[in-house]
């Protein structure tokens, strides 16, 4: 029997296994190295496509964060103005009500002023007619005798002015 050297059994081991890598490395790397590769490579895409929609939504989500605090800024001062502009209106209208108010109780005061004034030469009136009446009557039954109707009108106006006179006091 032969006996082999352990340094010669390590060199055959070596170059079989180096040959069996080569073998095995030369076949990976023509049937199993592209199709990993085209996966890693489409994988990498897909991350990187991802990658740049996530920026592209985060950008858009910025514009419209910054686009809806601008509405917001814009509807507060909007709403400042509309709640403005309500107090004015409600503030003339309340101007406008009062001065109509005014107005009309002025109005209702002229019109009970002339109307006591009216009712009091009306009162005046009569009363001068009454006491017209009743000053011929007197006189006639005074004097004795009957009144001409001139007499009768000079007398009626000269009592009337004299009532005149103090009811003007």
């Amino acid at each position: 029997m032969e006996v082999i050297l352990p340094a010669k059994t390590m060199i055959y081991e070596v170059i079989v296994s180096l040959v069996s890598f080569l073998v095995l490395f030369g076949v990976l790397a023509k049937f199993a190295f592209p199709p990993i590769t085209k996966m890693l490579d489409k994988r990498s895409e897909t991350i990187r496509e991802s990658l740049e929609a996530s920026e592209a939504t985060r950008i858009e989500a910025e514009r419209l964060l910054e686009e809806y605090k601008t509405q917001m800024i814009e509807a507060r001062h909007e709403a400042a103005k509309v709640i403005e502009q309500g107090r004015k209106i409600s503030e003339t209208m309340k101007n406008e009500i009062m001065a109509k108010a005014n107005e009309d109780a002025q109005a209702l005061l002229v019109k009970a002023r002339e109307g006591i004034e009216a009712e009091k030469k009306a009162a005046i009136a009569e009363l001068q007619s009454s006491v017209a009446d009743l000053s011929v009557a007197v006189a006639g039954k005074l004097i004795g005798e009957t009144l001409s109707a001139k007499d009768h009108a000079k007398l009626i106006e000269r009592y009337v002015a004299e009532v005149g006179a103090l009811n003007e006091n």
